[in-house]
């Protein structure tokens, strides 16, 4: 199958050699650049647990101290993998929503030996996790510690790869990224190579958002199960 991804190339590079290992043709469309924010170093002694709602904001998070036994609570498998790698093993992931993260977070109120999380996010954010904690008697720092801009660009040879193999899947992380895949296709005119995509997103909300521009074959995926889904797929239709 032919299949576009559109996360930055540090968070697809491994996932995109397992499809292509499984014998699908890759299409890297980037619709996001990433990029570090100033962020003074935070002590773990100060909280009793850290909030990931990306693997993105694992990769900069920026310690005065080594405490690697912290609890992190992680939207989902793949950020808590970022987080594991790392070296911290209290983990915990959500089904890939902050709604559910949210949820994981106030059912462990018992196993915290303060209400004090530090939540590290990013720039643009669709859903307020911190004031909903706060709702619940959390003291939540929020810390911004990357940006996100979208990239509404193709080169040449992306062009020329997506005319000569039209995408059968296209996989959306963000709902800025949808917007931004959404920017390309009309920008290039490239909508009729579409017509037999299904847009494979993590969320509801993204979901909606591509609907409202047309976008007709969707689905709601959970991260960490692409390549499973994707075969399934393959297997009911090609």
């Amino acid at each position: 199958m032919n299949i576009i991804f559109t996360r930055p190339l540090i968070d697809s590079e491994d996932f995109m050699m397992n499809f292509f290992s499984s014998g699908h043709k890759i299409i890297h469309v980037p619709t996001l650049s990433i990029s570090e924010s100033n962020m003074e170093p935070i002590s773990t002694e100060d909280y009793s647990g850290l909030i990931f709602t990306s693997a993105n904001a694992v990769r900069f998070l920026k310690l005065k101290n080594n405490n690697k036994n912290i609890k992190c609570f992680c939207v989902g498998s793949l950020t808590e993998k970022s987080i594991r790698l790392k070296g911290f093993s209290n983990t915990v992931a959500a089904s890939g929503t902050v709604n559910a993260l949210k949820n994981i977070i106030i059912n462990s109120k018992g196993d915290l030996d303060k209400l004090k999380l530090a939540y590290l996010c990013g720039d643009i954010v669709f859903y307020e996790l911190d004031k909903e904690l706060k709702k619940e008697g959390f003291e939540i720092n929020k810390i911004v510690n990357y940006t996100s801009s979208k990239i509404t660009n193709l080169n040449d040879k992306n062009i020329d790869l997506i005319k000569k193999y039209p995408p059968n899947i296209a996989l959306i992380y963000s709902k800025r990224s949808a917007e931004s895949f959404d920017e390309i296709i009309r920008k290039y005119s490239l909508a009729e190579l579409m017509t037999h995509c299904k847009v494979m997103c993590i969320s509801k909300k993204i979901e909606e958002f591509l609907k409202s521009k047309g976008w007709r074959k969707t689905e709601i995926f959970s991260p960490g199960e692409e390549l499973i889904r994707i075969d399934q797929i393959k297997n009911e239709h090609y």
